[in-house]
């Protein structure tokens, strides 16, 4: 007795929503479905000023639209701003087609909008803390490869071991490569220990002699008697006895 047919024009997106790319082709066999059947889960909204607020059903909302329907069945009820946020992740959560930049732009927003922390929302949503700050270090990505990302043409694993990297070029370098050459996460694992242990490498900085040395270390070995070695600032002069210091003292 709680659904009700409302008009799909007047239904808006639910601002929380974490879902931000849409396969057109899952979009469109579920258009199909409704088409031939109907929609078979009604939606949940929130009555607005103007019309409707989307809480759950963005797809099944979307592809009614696609099937040419006007009407959607909908359960309306009243909800809190911190309810709607809380339904739109939970709705998500579980979702296999959800990406995992999707979920953790929404996760992202949720922190933002409620002020909890990583933990509290962790223990909220029955994730660990880990969890959520994997998957929050995947924002950090350049967008070029959360798109990829989004695109599902890299997996969410390699995704986590991109995102332990700093330099945005090598990022996206690897990102190509794991395309073209269909790198497992194994390989991308050793290909990425290995840059980390390159840059940990110190680098041997060559000093670079003035020419003039030579010259001075001439004249001295003349006036001397004995091979004179000029570098970083002293000068070396060998002696094999006292005799010999005195002579060079004189």
């Amino acid at each position: 007795n709680d659904i009700i047919e409302i008009p799909i024009s007047e239904i808006r997106s639910n601002p929380y929503q974490p879902r931000v790319y849409f396969n057109p082709e899952t979009l469109q066999e579920l258009a199909e479905s409704i088409r031939n059947y109907g929609v078979v889960e009604p939606i949940i909204v929130k009555k607005s000023i103007k019309g409707y607020e989307l809480v759950a059903g963005e797809r099944r909302t979307k592809a009614s639209k696609i099937a040419g329907k006007t009407t959607i069945p909908a359960i309306v009820k009243e909800f809190s701003d911190q309810e709607m946020m809380d339904i739109a992740i939970l709705e998500n959560i579980q979702r296999e087609d959800l990406t995992p930049v999707e979920l953790a732009e929404g996760f992202y927003k949720y922190i933002q909008n409620s002020g909890l922390t990583q933990e509290e929302v962790a223990v909220r949503f029955g994730k660990s803390r880990s969890y959520i700050t994997n998957l929050l270090g995947l924002l950090k990505l350049p967008k070029v490869v959360r798109d990829k990302i989004n695109s599902k043409e890299i997996s969410s694993s390699h995704a986590r071991v991109l995102s332990k990297l700093d330099d945005p070029e090598l990022i996206i370098h690897l990102t190509e490569r794991i395309i073209k050459e269909e790198l497992s996460v194994r390989e991308l694992e050793k290909i990425c220990a290995m840059e980390t242990m390159e840059k940990r490498k110190p680098v041997n900085r060559v000093r670079i002699r003035p020419i003039v040395y030579n010259n001075y270390e001439n004249t001295l070995r003349d006036k001397l008697g004995c091979k004179v070695q000029i570098s970083k600032d002293k000068i070396t002069i060998p002696f094999d006895s006292d005799g010999d210091l005195a002579r060079i003292f004189e």
